[in-house]
């Protein structure tokens, strides 16, 4: 497809020019204590933002796709700069620090995923509550991969099997597939890594394909299967803090 052959070719140009620079900020240590880089990310935003302007659907679809994917791509961005190193995790956390007056980086990711997922919404749907729910799904989505962002192409592998039936139902998920399969050879073989920027990115658009793909009942049966993803995870990332270091 056009949509899912631009994607990985913007996504591997993208790649290729950064990993030409210096990786000063834009580098990590991984969970095996490998040092890695942070240049997929931007490759993984850009390269599925350019699938999605080329998908085979109406305006408001790729507008909103478009929308969603750079919208949660420079939140996760700010995130991999501005939260390195905050050991706070979950919801909880973040919202707890927001009462309090502190404005977390988290809190900017979830509050402006949020607030993306309800203008592309309002793009892709005529009614109220489907654009609330039509929100959730995008802005869970986008969390559920983020989620799974632990190992390495651990988000990949998730975005690969989720977005892969998608391509039978009209290629809505050609786009973040594009960019998974021009990067994810490097992210496996720990090189560099998608980072909260390309995960919420992928994410964002899979959750666009599932709400131009779905009625409400879809709807309401992805929101709620998100819904309770994110409960679980919030409630592993509370776990984890109070287990001892190894």
């Amino acid at each position: 497809m056009v949509s899912g052959a631009a994607s990985a070719a913007v996504a591997t140009g993208v790649y290729r020019a950064l990993r030409l620079r210096p990786r000063g900020r834009w580098q990590r240590v991984n969970q095996a204590g490998r040092t890695v880089d942070l240049y997929a990310g931007p490759a993984a935003v850009l390269g599925t933002a350019a699938g999605a302007a080329l998908l085979p659907r109406p305006a408001r679809t790729r507008c909103a796709a478009v929308l969603a994917v750079l919208a949660a791509g420079g939140c996760g961005a700010y995130d991999d700069f501005a939260g390195a190193g905050d050991p706070r995790r979950g919801f909880r956390a973040h919202l707890g620090a927001l009462r309090d007056g502190e404005v977390t980086s988290g809190a900017v990711k979830l509050l402006g995923i949020g607030a993306a997922g309800l203008a592309a919404g309002a793009l892709l749907r005529e009614r109220p509550v489907d654009r609330v729910l039509a929100a959730v799904v995008i802005a869970g989505s986008a969390h559920l991969v983020n989620l799974t962002d632990v190992r390495p192409a651990a988000a990949a592998t998730t975005v690969l099997a989720l977005g892969a039936p998608g391509l039978w139902r009209g290629g809505l998920t050609a786009a973040p597939l594009g960019a998974v399969a021009a990067l994810v050879a490097d992210d496996l073989g720990e090189r560099t890594m998608i980072g909260d920027a390309g995960a919420h990115a992928l994410g964002a658009a899979l959750g666009v394909a599932a709400v131009a793909a779905g009625g409400r009942a879809g709807l309401v049966a992805h929101a709620a299967g998100l819904v309770a993803a994110a409960v679980h995870g919030d409630r592993i990332s509370r776990l984890a803090r109070t287990l001892p270091d190894r």
